[in-house]
């Protein structure tokens, strides 16, 4: 899920090297964090949110195939 996100965010930003995505297990919810130059956030987040929902809704159905519950936070 990890390389899926840092993929997708990479793609969506000017400053690709700024992309930190990191991943923590709580429970049986794994929550991914992405972090994101400041002049960068805009591109990553959308017109009201747009984009990070795009990316929520990926990330969930990739985690629906493995069984899994999957937060993305953008940080």
């Amino acid at each position: 899920m990890r390389e899926l996100v840092e993929v997708i965010a990479k793609a969506l930003v000017d400053e690709p090297d700024s992309v930190v995505v990191t991943e923590k297990k709580e429970g049986k919810t794994i929550v991914i964090e992405v972090r994101v130059a400041d002049s960068d956030m805009g591109k990553v987040i959308g017109k009201q949110g747009r984009i990070a929902k795009a990316i929520r809704s990926v990330v969930k159905a990739a985690a629906a195939k493995e069984d899994k519950k999957v937060v993305v936070d953008i940080a």
